[in-house]
């Protein structure tokens, strides 16, 4: 039984006994008082009597009539006359009748008034005795009706007594259902703190729990400025503040070969005659010039939330799109940007070349920095300021324009030319823990199922991304009924669709529709755009938590130094940036920078799983820095085992 109701119990109960006993009492003192009252009045009556009976000196006859006309009154139970001698002379008893009360009412509570006696005399003679008893009918009555009236004015005072009680517990309960609350959404991962009430009980609990929450966070905080620092260390040049050749690679290669995948445009900038300048200009000089490079590229895509600008060595950068198809065109920009942030340090004039290409999902990553590097050379040997652009096969068969793109995603979602394909995703001990299921979609007239990456992208643009989500949702929860025995389902939602309000309730309408499979599907959202749309990716995991769903964050790491705005947000687990993950047996600094972030991430609860996992060295590095599970093309279940 709940606290709330104990306490609404231990009210009742003691409302009960309160009416009880102040009835009780106030019957037991009002029965006394009437008891008294009637004894007094027998006495007098009887006193009455004798004298009246004395003064007439009355015979047999006399007596009889006057004892008659009394007792005909109604007001005596009985009359009795007696001789000197104590012999019954004259004798009236009343019949048997309404008592003015229920007849259990006065069996319960029977008036027990002594009944009244006077001496008959005549003179110095004694004549006789009379005794009396007077009705009690009128004491009975008098006591019901003052029953009635006490435990109406009872009940209204119990009823009163129970809104003042009711609204008290209110009081009480509302700040102890927030400290329940904030229990509660501690164990779900959700560190929140609540104002403190004015209860001092509960001031001091509530108190001590938002301390508890406030130091987490502190910590939390500290160990991920912490761990962001090693992040930067192992991936980031230190003088530009750009990422360095293995981050910038890791990338390409994820954007070559990962799922999701489609292509992008690939620039790599070279600064001429970087040993000269140095030499002119002095090292902090020539430093500053390179802060000023690396600002400008940064500067220069600073809306593409996934691109990666790196410097590969002294005097070379690259500028990585991932899903862009950059023209040089962009690249003309980039150029007059970085003579223009250059000039003031280069006399006569800086020389800068770009190599530009754009490649799609499943081009060979050294196809595509020979192409792009020998571009670059072609650019430094034809001109100063130069900007070459590889031509690098593409997929000629695709649709060209969005009106055909969207003409062909309509015609495949009418047609349920749509389907999941799932991919494992296993702890260290190879067992399942659950299946990614990207969408396939087939043009109409081809029988080639096209892989996420080549179509996600365009539909993105074309804003037709929450209908494939819900598309898939609805597919990938068709298919847990299908399969009981799977463990879970990962369906990745798109930022257009966490920040469109419609697809959330759509989703929830989905999950209502398919509540026995709802426990074991995972949504997960790349990282960023969760961060773009914090606030609606919150409502969603309010809801997506209601059904006993997983939630997840995938591609994470790019923006480690914000993980404190998760503090709130309910995660399951989060899934680790394939940029982190490759080679790692040889990179010292991620593996110190994974192990902390694993840390931090179990020790509230969530599981850490690293992506784009190809070889067992990468496996053996993950097992040993903490990670829970991974996924990848290295990566395999062992037949038949599902983690428990």
């Amino acid at each position: 039984m709940s606290m709330y109701r104990q306490l609404w119990l231990a009210i009742i109960v003691s409302m009960l006994l309160a009416l009880v006993g102040s009835l009780l009492a106030s019957l037991l003192s009002a029965r006394s008082y009437l008891e008294q009252q009637l004894s007094m009045k027998n006495a007098d009556n009887a006193s009455a009597l004798a004298l009246s009976l004395s003064q007439q000196n009355p015979d047999r006859i006399a007596l009889e009539l006057t004892v008659a006309a009394l007792f005909d009154s109604g007001h005596y139970e009985w009359i009795r006359i007696n001789d000197p001698n104590g012999k019954l002379i004259i004798e009236r008893v009343a019949a048997q009748g309404d008592q003015g009360a229920p007849a259990w009412f006065v069996d319960q509570l029977p008036i027990r008034a002594e009944p009244g006696e006077a001496q008959i005399t005549n003179g110095w003679t004694q004549l006789g005795s009379v005794t009396l008893l007077s009705h009690s009918r009128f004491g009975y009555q008098a006591l019901w009706t003052s029953t009635r009236e006490m435990i109406a004015a009872l009940t209204l005072a119990s009823l009163i007594g129970g809104y003042l009680g009711s609204m008290i517990l209110r009081r009480l309960r509302r700040p102890l259902q927030a400290v329940i609350d904030q229990a509660v959404a501690i164990t779900n991962r959700r560190f929140v703190t609540i104002p403190e009430p004015e209860v001092p009980e509960l001031y001091k609990l509530a108190e001590a729990m938002n301390t508890t929450v406030s130091r987490l966070k502190i910590m939390f905080e500290e160990e991920a400025a912490r761990l962001e620092a090693l992040r930067r260390d192992a991936n980031f040049d230190k003088l530009t503040g750009l990422a360095n050749r293995d981050y910038l690679i890791a990338g390409l290669r994820s954007t070559l070969e990962e799922e999701n995948a489609n292509g992008g445009t690939l620039l790599l900038i070279r600064v001429a005659d970087l040993v000269g300048i140095n030499r002119r200009l002095g090292r902090e000089a020539t430093d500053e010039l390179l802060r000023r490079v690396a600002a400008t590229i940064n500067t220069s895509v600073a809306a593409i939330s996934e691109a990666i600008s790196a410097r590969m060595n002294g005097a070379d950068f690259a500028l990585l799109l991932p899903g862009q198809d950059a023209s040089s065109g962009f690249a003309e920009d980039i150029l007059a940007s970085l003579i223009r942030a250059m000039e003031s340090f280069v006399e006569g004039g800086p020389s800068v070349y770009i190599g530009i290409g754009r490649f799609a999902r499943g081009t060979g990553l050294r196809h595509v920095l020979s192409q792009i590097d020998a571009a670059l050379i072609t650019a430094e040997a034809e001109s100063s300021n130069g900007i070459r652009e590889a031509a690098i096969d593409g997929d000629d068969e695709l649709p060209e324009t969005n009106d055909e793109w969207a003409k062909l995603i309509r015609q495949a979602l009418d047609r349920r030319q749509i389907r999941l394909v799932s991919f494992p995703v296993v702890d260290f001990d190879r067992r399942l823990l659950h299946e990614e299921c990207p969408l396939r979609l087939r043009l109409d007239g081809s029988d080639e199922w096209l892989t996420a990456g080549r179509f996600l992208p365009v539909a993105e643009k074309l804003g037709m991304m929450p209908a494939l989500d819900l598309t898939a949702i609805t597919l990938g929860l068709n298919e847990l009924e299908a399969r009981p025995e799977l463990p879970g389902l990962a369906i990745n939602l798109s930022a257009s669709t966490v920040a469109d309000s419609d697809s959330t309730l759509a989703i929830e309408a989905l999950l209502k529709k398919h509540r026995s499979a709802a426990s074991r599907l995972w949504i997960e959202v790349a990282e960023t755009g969760v961060f773009k749309h914090l606030e609606a990716f919150r409502d969603l995991c309010r809801i997506l938590r209601s059904f006993r769903c997983k939630v997840g964050v995938e591609h994470f790491g790019r923006q480690f130094s914000q993980i404190g705005q998760f503090h709130d947000l309910g995660l399951d687990y989060i899934k680790f940036d394939v940029g982190y993950i490759r080679r790692l047996e040889t990179n010292p600094g991620n593996q110190a920078f994974l192990k902390g972030a694993a840390t931090i991430a179990r020790g509230i609860g969530l599981q850490v799983i690293a992506e784009g996992v190809v070889s067992d060295d990468e496996l053996n590095a993950l097992a040993a820095v903490g990670f829970d599970g991974a996924t990848g093309p290295g990566v395999k279940p062992a037949q038949g085992t599902i983690a428990t």
